[in-house]
């Protein structure tokens, strides 16, 4: 396939598991403010369903991303940019929803605290991604 239609598949899936990211990070800063145990319970739930999700929808964004760039991991210019924030997202988005998947009980605030911080960087790691991604799909009819 040309690589402006996988370019076209990548910015169709990317969206998906940025928007579900951002969900979890309002979900979980409402949980860890919120004074009620079972609201802030079932907002730590939905956040983590949200995160479960952005995790399994990153697969394909991250493999139709190495698609179009044949493989290449760091690049140069916008894309070496790009991917300076992505890898780093990536690892974190995936590093929290295997941690989290692998806890039977709720954390604590202290855990919850720690993750929300995890959550917030990847957030941020993101947002620059795709600031920088923005700026590849330019290249690209």
């Amino acid at each position: 396939m040309e690589s402006g239609l996988w370019a076209r598949l990548h910015g169709a899936v990317i969206h998906f598991p940025i928007a579900l990211s951002f969900f979890t990070v309002l979900c979980d800063t409402a949980a860890l403010l919120w004074r009620s145990r079972s609201a802030a319970r079932r907002l730590l739930a939905a956040g983590g369903y949200a995160l479960y999700l952005a995790a399994l929808g990153s697969i394909p964004s991250v493999f139709s991303g190495l698609v179009i760039t044949r493989g290449e991991m760091w690049g140069h210019d916008a894309l070496r940019w790009h991917h300076l924030f992505v890898w780093p997202a990536w690892g974190l988005l995936i590093a929290l929803a295997v941690w989290r998947a692998l806890r039977r009980e709720p954390p604590t605030r202290h855990e919850h605290a720690v993750s929300l911080a995890g959550i917030w960087v990847m957030a941020v790691l993101m947002g620059y991604a795709g600031h920088w991604g923005g700026l590849l799909t330019q290249s690209y009819p």
